[in-house]
Parts: structure tokens; sequence; C-alpha cells
């Protein structure tokens, strides 16, 4: 029986924060000797890098410029409003 890999999260995984909004940055293994980046904001919405990273400081230092060339907001997703059903 084969074992499912389950992805170690890096150490250098942090939140962000510029104002009053906060994201994740996740970096964590991808089972091929890479880093994985993923930055989720408070509503759960993440945006993934598609390919890997050499190592978990690559992954950080992108992010980390990302954010600040970007801005935070760039990060953010919709958030999900609940529907108003009554007319």
């Amino acid at each position: 029986m084969e074992e499912e890999f389950v992805p170690k999260e890096s150490p250098l995984s942090r939140t962000y924060q510029e104002g009053d909004t906060t994201v994740h940055i996740d970096i964590y293994e991808d089972g091929e000797g890479g880093w994985l980046l993923e930055i989720v904001d408070e509503d759960e919405n993440s945006t993934v890098w598609e390919d890997p990273f050499d190592t978990e400081e690559e992954a950080l230092e992108e992010a980390l410029e990302a954010l600040r060339d970007e801005g935070i907001m760039t990060f953010v997703g919709p958030v999900e409003e609940e529907e108003d059903e009554s007319w």
C-alpha cells in the first residue's frame, strides 16, 4: 500500500498585515523537493503560484515582493455576501 503524501508546512509561513487587512503566506513541500506558495485572505480566498520554488526562502521572498509591489488588496478575493431573498 502506497503511503499518502502529507505536505509539510514551512516554518517560514507567516501572517502579513497591511493596514486593517491580513493575509497568510503558506509555504509547503510539494513532495518532489520543491516548495509551493499560497497566499490566503481572511475569507479563505487563495492565490497559488503554479511553479514550485527550489527553496522555502525563495518562496517567502517572492510572496513578500509580490505583496510589496502589487499591494495586499491584489490578494484579497471577493467577500461572499449572503443573498438577500426578501423583496
